[in-house]
């Protein structure tokens, strides 16, 4: 690799964090506010100095879930920024890291396994560590401690082949959820194709084919992936085997599920790391809504887009069902 930094964009700005209960010091033991760890630097070796800073290794048989993206144009995090991270865990004995994906609900370049495979290998993903379509033998249910809308979570039946999930993700908008951060990634990229259809429809359907004749329940969508995100993080022990990584960078208003996606007006920001990934979103979230607006930065269409859709909700249901907090504490590792 003849350049080991990330390529994210020509300005890095640097955002007030006046509203962030910014800290200096890691957290004790005992406090109640978790901790969101946060880096400037853009870089696979920041990458891997805040996995860490967590202090929570991975162990074993590790799925690093990520988004493969619908095209090259989307904001998807490159083969060659995993590798660092992928080969550093790799080292460790006894670990294996796989990168895994599920296949979308809707027609595209990914929803069948075999259009899927070709964009994985078109992607350069097989280059760095073995890929995963978790559901293309199919989903299994696990259960959900809030079953407000959906009374199980489908997702691929490969989860089961895992004992660790590194859930990194990519921030920035979405177009029906509002906002695409790590809880987005736990449910929606996690659930089966179906899965996402249920999640999607609020528990209506899990047929992706009827998807988009029961799509008019925003709040029952946004509290589903909530939902769907707890059921994942008690699979993984209650929290005890799962990490939240989010790289804030190409900020579009939309997903890197749409194939053409419009251009950000935001600068790139930095990476950001959590064991809780409610706190996590939330601090991105809080980023985003303290851009200083100027000639190189605009937040406000991503801030309506995400108002919009009502994505900051799936924050307030998480807090509320007992997934994470969203006061958090923000501590700088540079």
């Amino acid at each position: 690799m003849k350049n080991t930094r990330i390529i994210f964009a020509a300005l890095i700005m640097l955002l007030p964090m006046t509203s962030c209960k910014f800290a200096n010091q890691d957290k004790k033991a005992g406090d109640s506010q978790p901790t969101v760890y946060v880096t400037r630097d853009l870089s696979p070796e920041s990458l891997v100095n805040i996995y860490h800073k967590l202090g929570h290794p991975a162990n074993g048989r590790i799925a690093l879930k990520i988004s493969t993206g619908e095209s090259e144009e989307t904001g998807y995090i490159r083969p060659e920024v995993l590798k660092p991270l992928i080969d550093d865990i790799n080292a460790v004995e006894g670990n294996k890291v796989t990168i895994v994906e599920c296949n979308t609900a809707y027609a595209g370049t990914r929803n069948t396994s075999e259009a899927h495979w070709k964009e994985i290998e078109k992607r350069g993903f097989l280059n760095v560590a073995p890929v995963d379509i978790m559901d293309e033998e199919g989903d299994m249910r696990i259960p959900v401690t809030d079953s407000t809308h959906i009374k199980y979570n489908l997702v691929g039946s490969h989860l089961k082949n895992y004992d660790f999930m590194i859930n990194l993700a990519h921030f920035k908008g979405h177009q029906m959820a509002g906002m695409g951060g790590v809880l987005k990634n736990a449910s929606i990229g996690v659930a089966s194709s179906h899965g996402k259809a249920y999640i999607h429809t609020a528990g209506v359907t899990q047929s992706p084919d009827e998807l988009w004749n029961h799509v008019d329940n925003q709040d029952g969508f946004v509290e589903s992936m909530a939902s769907a995100a707890q059921s994942v993080h008690n699979y993984f022990g209650n929290g005890e085997r799962i990490i939240y990584i989010s790289v804030m960078y190409r900020m579009s208003i939309d997903c890197d599920c749409n194939a053409h996606p419009q251009e950000p007006l935001i600068a790139d920001y930095g990476i950001l790391a959590s064991e809780d990934p409610v706190a996590l979103d939330q601090a991105c979230y809080d980023i985003v809504s303290q851009i200083h607006n100027d000639e190189h930065n605009d937040n406000r269409p991503l801030l309506e887009r995400i108002a919009g859709q009502h994505g900051t909700h799936i924050m307030e249901w998480g807090e509320q069902i007992g997934l994470g907090s969203r006061n958090y504490k923000l501590i700088s590792i540079d």
